[in-house]
């Protein structure tokens, strides 16, 4: 089988991604810098497939860092995950967001096209869609973004189009993920927020464990069933099994092309709630405070390409979403430590 080096590996998507790539049969090498994540995932990822990928502690604006990776193994293709990722953290510090995430990606693409690998799955995010003009969500609708986060996932973008277009043979898909959230079934793996979580269902485990003591709800006269926003949530292991497919695509073709990954559903904040309600038997106590500027009322996508090109659909609804979510927030009301 391929041998697949995953960046950012021991972080939240990219731990679930190895996981399924080793029950797939991969060879997986992990590389981050545990900025985000702790070494301590490794040994989870092991409990649950018997194996332990190597790892290199290394960050991706290290330039010599990347060769020795790949001088040291002969690597088939890249999942590319390595990245900040808080929207507004991008807005305090912008400089640190460009140069981490778009520096830091260059040098990537920069080593693997000295070493000749040149398959690439890169992680983008729905951000690059902007306040999108009407939904579904399709992968031809016009980009923007809202903030420094989002900019470097549609540079990157860019850059990668640039690259295919100077050498064809490439193979480059660049996956728009929508809004994971849940666990892995064993409560081994799930998402660990460093400080105030910034996405919704952290924080609402966080209510739940007692961390908190409410949810904030930022805004509810949206033009949604219940004035909440409406967003497309997947569950982080349907991401991860969709990134499987695209590596079994992305081995076979040479081009490049964006997909969405999503389930194709909305649910609004107030019915994230109530599932999360039901599945840890709590009341999760909210408060509604004023819109945050740049929110939009609904976001969610068309999945059909990745139906028809990936043979790819999420299979979990948003009750095992918060089930598996909450299984690990219970068990980890810290996170990994």
């Amino acid at each position: 089988m391929a041998k697949i080096l995953v960046t950012g590996g021991t972080g939240f998507i990219g731990s679930h991604t190895v996981v399924e790539l080793i029950n797939e049969g991969y060879e997986v090498i992990v590389l981050d810098n545990l900025y985000n994540s702790k070494e301590v995932v490794l040994d989870r990822i092991k409990t649950i497939t018997n194996v332990r990928p190597k790892f290199y502690n290394c960050d991706i604006l290290d330039k010599d860092g990347l060769r020795k990776v790949f001088s040291e193994n002969k690597i088939d293709a890249v999942i590319h995950y390595a990245g900040y990722k808080a929207v507004g953290e991008s807005v305090e510090k912008p400089l640190v967001y460009y140069q981490n995430n778009i520096a830091g990606s260059l040098n990537l693409y920069e080593v693997m096209n000295e070493f000749g690998v040149k398959t690439v799955v890169f992680s983008s995010s729905a951000t690059v869609y902007g306040d999108p003009a009407s939904l579904p969500i399709k992968e031809d609708f016009p980009l923007s973004t809202t903030n420094p986060y989002g900019t470097t996932k549609l540079f990157n973008e860019r850059i990668l189009e640039d690259i295919y277009a100077s050498d064809n043979s490439w193979s480059i898909l660049l996956l728009r993920y929508f809004n994971p959230i849940g666990a892995h079934k064993s409560g081994l793996l799930g998402e660990t927020p460093i400080g105030i979580p910034n996405n919704l269902v952290p924080y609402i485990a966080q209510v739940a464990t007692g961390q908190r003591d409410f949810l904030r709800v930022w805004g509810n006269d949206f033009d949604t069933v219940d004035g909440t926003g409406v967003r497309d949530y997947i569950h982080v292991v349907d991401l991860a099994l969709g990134h499987i497919k695209a590596i079994e695509y992305a081995l076979k073709h040479k081009g490049i092309e964006a997909i969405n990954l999503g389930t194709g559903n909305g649910y609004s904040v107030l019915q994230v709630r109530q599932a999360f309600e039901n599945a840890c038997k709590k009341e999760i106590p909210y408060k509604i405070f004023d819109r945050r500027a740049g929110d939009i009322a609904s976001c969610y996508a068309d999945t059909t390409k990745a139906k028809e090109l990936l043979k790819w659909q999420a299979k979990y609804g948003i009750d095992e979403m918060c089930q598996d979510g909450w299984n690990f927030s219970k068990n980890n009301p810290k996170g990994i430590e």
